[in-house]
């Protein structure tokens, strides 16, 4: 076990430029995870991290140290705090952390119940809640178009809290190739679509096709959807937050689809 106290270590650098760069991140092909949940459930997916790091006063506490030393790591690194500190995205250090290889997703299914096709999300948050709300769904593929944000940076992965590791995520996708080849509805939602999503029969295979916070679905997206649909609002806002919209369509196609 290493223990590094410099902030001029090469070590510390590269970690640092890895927490604050995407482009560190897609470069290395790799990212980081903060605090011991996402650690945690990166473990429970069966991940073998690079390296775990831990600050020296979180070491000093018995169950971070046997969390610590648990963790299937390739390399364990302990940091001053400020070291730390100053590799940490967050407010408050978490104590704990990990470097891991990015997962890549596995070849694309010839066959899919249901996925989401999301055409430049570049919120970190709205990402993040789009995946956790995915695993909840049992929704197991993400496609992700070229302009979305980078789905493994920090943040994204914090507000995910640990989705990434139980889900396919495709990035960088050419959304009309794939919604062309899809054999089932593509669904896209539109505030101002003439029919209900209530009124939609979501039993069989469904692509759901959402669009950027503020622009929407681009006019491309919109010819490649089957079926346009609108989530009835009584009250004056114009629209809802994409995150909120797509966990009340992935619920609603659980409802339609569990048995009476």
């Amino acid at each position: 076990m290493k223990s590094i106290r410099s902030k001029d270590n090469p070590q510390v650098k590269a970690l640092i430029r890895l927490a604050a760069s995407s482009r560190e991140r897609r470069r290395t092909g790799s990212t980081i995870l903060e605090g011991e949940h996402l650690v945690r459930a990166y473990q429970e997916s069966g991940g073998v991290a690079e390296m775990i790091l831990a600050s020296e006063s979180a070491l000093s506490r018995p169950e971070i140290r046997s969390f610590f030393e648990s963790v299937r790591a390739n390399s364990r690194l302990v940091l001053a705090d400020a070291l730390l500190e100053r590799v940490s995205q967050l407010v408050s250090s978490a104590g704990v952390a990990a470097v891991i290889r990015t997962p890549l997703p596995p070849p694309a299914p010839q066959s899919i119940s249901s996925c989401l096709l999301l055409e430049n999300i570049q919120d970190p948050g709205n990402l993040g809640s789009i995946l956790r709300t995915a695993v909840a769904a049992g929704v197991p593929q993400v496609f992700l178009s070229k302009d979305s944000v980078f789905a493994w940076s920090p943040k994204v992965i914090r507000a995910g809290m640990g989705a990434h590791f139980f889900l396919s995520i495709f990035e960088g996708i050419a959304i009309d190739e794939f919604a062309r080849s899809f054999r089932g509805s593509v669904v896209a939602m539109e505030p101002r679509a003439e029919t209900s999503l209530y009124d939609l029969d979501l039993k069989g295979p469904v692509a759901w096709l959402f669009g950027n916070e503020g622009a929407g679905l681009s006019e491309g997206a919109r010819r490649l959807a089957t079926h346009r649909v609108r989530i009835p609002m009584p009250g004056v806002a114009e629209s809802l937050n994409v995150a909120a919209a797509a966990a009340i369509c992935l619920f609603e196609q659980i409802r339609q689809r569990s048995p009476t």
